[in-house]
């Protein structure tokens, strides 16, 4: 057949090939269609139907056994095929599904004839609904019709009454307007009586003024008097002064039993200890860390992590990357932490390993060793981020050593007062150990 079948006979044979497909056995079948046998006919057809309908093109001991199974189902259909003259009530779509599957001669013809009735029958059924949609579309632009001219009436209405409600509106407004008025006038009768309170608060003012100098006056003859009273009780001062002086050797006789009780050291710092600064004859922590050592040197390291209350920050995959990068993820980060497991043993400083939280695909179930921290970053944020954060939550002047070539971490870090080293200098110091 050199034409493609019509979409609905294509449908109908794929429906009566699922039918036909459960009465076979798993060795009948092709093996494309075998993983379909358990399927019901409505989820062979929906699922393998291109696969059935390529086995009956090109299979034909497996469209003769379907051809078979449809005989047994409609043996009247296939009769009548089979005598070249199919029932003039039957279903167009089924002849022509029929006539595919059995192949009788001049199926080709009989497949095309009613292919083509099909196709006629659609297209009247096709015209009916058109004429149906046109009366239902008539019908609607008639209600269509009907409700707008409701809607005008109703509109004609609303507005009749909006303007009968502007009338009021403006009435109320004129009110409003003349009621402005009224209350404009009472202001500017208030504002005189206002300035006339002020003038006579301005006089009272002026008279309290006056008052105030005369009370001023009689306060500095009254402070005059009582110098005068004061130098006249100062002969008789000196029994009280006793009295003062013995109550105070009292109080300091007290202090210091109290000191001798609680077994306190005399003060030895002075404000001014606590101000850092470098003392003759030393040098600075950072200037000690960098003395006579190159950059790449392991015992920089050393002497970096020997400040007091170091911390040393770790960038985990820049690290293993860099050393040891054909390694899976989980021993990179299983080496690296033994390593800094025994360089925190020997330094006693403290130590956090970041590794990037966004190359995990679940999480891991790490057991951090002795004396290291181990952190991954939250969804969204980057190592990198994290590190800097560390950083920044430390106290201006605590040693902290960021492990990083990364040069964006390591100028960031820089920034916030760390000391950033290189994942190389670090792989040398972990490989003496």
């Amino acid at each position: 057949m050199e034409r493609p079948l019509p979409e609905k006979v294509r449908r109908r044979v794929v429906a009566f090939t699922g039918d036909a497909l459960g009465g076979l056995t798993v060795a009948e079948l092709p093996p494309p269609l075998r993983q379909y046998a358990r399927f019901t006919p409505q989820r062979r057809a929906k699922f393998g139907g291109n696969a059935m309908a390529t086995a009956l093109e090109t299979d034909a001991v497996f469209r003769q056994r379907i051809a078979a199974r449809l005989r047994e189902q409609l043996p009247q259909l296939a009769e009548a095929l089979d005598g070249g003259a199919p029932p003039a009530a039957a279903d167009p779509v089924d002849v022509a599904a029929a006539g595919y599957i059995l192949r009788p001669p001049g199926w080709a013809k009989l497949v095309a004839a009613a292919g083509e009735e099909a196709q006629r029958a659609q297209a009247e059924r096709a015209g009916e609904e058109a004429q149906r949609e046109l009366a239902r579309l008539r019908d609607e632009l008639a209600q269509a019709k009907s409700t707008a001219r409701d809607e005008a009436e109703r509109g004609r209405r609303e507005l009749e009454a909006l303007r009968k409600e502007l009338d009021g509106t403006q009435r109320r407004l004129r009110s409003a307007q003349a009621d402005v008025r009224r209350g404009e006038a009472a202001l500017r009768k208030l504002q005189a009586e206002l300035d006339s309170v002020r003038a006579a608060a301005n006089a009272e003012k002026a008279a309290s003024d006056s008052e105030v100098r005369r009370l001023k006056s009689r306060l500095a003859e009254t402070e005059s008097a009582l110098e005068a009273g004061r130098r006249a009780v100062r002969e008789g001062r000196s029994v009280e002064d006793m009295r003062v002086r013995l109550l105070l050797d009292t109080v300091l006789d007290a202090a210091q039993g109290l000191r001798r009780e609680l077994a306190l050291p005399p003060s030895q710092t002075r404000p001014a200890d606590t101000v850092e600064a470098v003392e003759p004859g030393r040098m600075s922590p950072k200037d000690v860390a960098a003395r006579a050592l190159s950059a790449t040197d392991p015992a920089l390291l050393d002497q970096l992590l020997a400040l007091p209350q170091a911390h040393l920050v770790v960038d985990g995959y820049n690290v293993t990357k860099t050393g040891y990068p054909s390694l899976p993820l989980e021993k990179q980060r299983l080496r690296l932490l033994g390593g800094l497991a025994v360089l925190a043993a020997q330094s006693n400083a403290e130590v956090t390993c970041v590794f990037d939280g966004a190359e995990l695909a679940a999480p891991v179930l790490l057991a951090p060793p002795r004396g290291v921290r181990v952190l991954f970053s939250k969804p969204g944020q980057t190592a990198d981020e994290l590190i800097r954060r560390l950083v920044r939550a430390e106290p201006p002047g605590r040693p902290v050593v960021v492990v990083s070539s990364d040069r964006e971490v390591a100028d960031g870090c820089a920034a916030a007062g760390a000391r950033p080293v290189s994942s190389t200098l670090l792989l040398k110091r972990l490989a003496r150990s």
